[in-house]
């Protein structure tokens, strides 16, 4: 009995290692599986979040489905968050990241990034309006909640002394800084424009600062994973010629950044 408890043991390890490779492997595994599996946010409306029923939506789901059907392949969505995304990756749970990376040296250093990168964006403050705060250096000594795995919480407490309170994802912040714990959420820009299009934000709080830092976004495949890369870098530049990023942006609600504009025109412009 022991002995085939064991043995059974062993079969479930090694299916669940086979199963987990199985995620991070090329094109013709992902059709052969019948599946893409992505990773995206379910807590950064509008880029990914969940609706009333309980369903990833948003603008990077959008971009998932579109590479599944490129594929022929149905898709499954992964909710990731920060702190966890690139280990999904590099454990074979996903075949793709979509979820708002910004692109640093640390990160390529450990996954096969795609290029172009296919966005771009700012950082910002999320800030009530009777705070009164108009200007970068007025944070400076004051307490602002962040998300955990944000590269540049350092750099904005190094450069105007904010006094970072990190948190796992992006409704514990939004919650610390509804209680009054800090004086404002710092995160991405496009993420607080989303939030701004919601009845419970937009009446009381504001985005007066000027954007900073602004960094490129990178999607990921597991390093060596050269048939999806080619696939990816193909579709992005097609997404970028076609105005496809452009357009969901709008369709969400963001409004097109410079960069997207930017990048559509350069490519439904350049002669192949």
């Amino acid at each position: 009995m022991r002995q085939t408890i064991r043995a059974l043991a062993l079969a479930a390890t090694a299916l669940a290692a086979i199963s987990g490779a199985s995620a991070a492997e090329g094109v013709d595994a992902i059709k052969q599986r019948g599946k893409l599996i992505v990773g995206v946010k379910a807590d950064y409306k509008p880029f990914g979040f969940r609706d009333p029923s309980g369903r990833i939506i948003g603008l990077e789901p959008d971009l998932a489905a579109d590479v599944a059907k490129r594929l022929g392949v149905e898709l499954e969505l992964v909710p990731v968050v920060s702190s966890n995304r690139i280990e999904f990756l590099q454990q074979g749970k996903v075949d793709l990241l979509i979820a708002t990376i910004s692109d640093k040296p640390e990160r390529r250093r450990v996954v096969q990034a795609i290029d172009p990168q296919y966005y771009s964006d700012y950082v910002n403050v999320l800030i009530p309006k009777k705070a009164g705060i108009t200007d970068w250096s007025q944070l400076k000594g004051k307490p602002v909640c962040a998300t955990s795995g944000a590269w540049y919480n350092k750099d904005v407490a190094r450069t105007y002394g904010a006094e970072i309170a990190a948190f796992d994802g992006s409704e514990k912040p939004l919650f610390a800084l509804k209680q009054g714990n800090c004086v404002g959420y710092l995160y991405d820009q496009t993420f607080i424009q989303g939030r701004l299009t919601d009845d419970e934000w937009k009446t009381d709080y504001a985005m007066p600062l000027k954007g900073i830092l602004d960094a490129p976004w990178i999607m990921a495949v597991a390093t060596g994973n050269t048939s999806l890369q080619t696939l990816m870098e193909a579709t992005t530049k097609d997404w970028m010629k076609s105005g496809f990023i452009v357009e969901e942006e709008k369709k969400w609600g963001i409004t097109p950044t410079d960069y997207s504009r930017a990048m559509h025109d350069k490519y439904r412009n350049a002669t192949n």
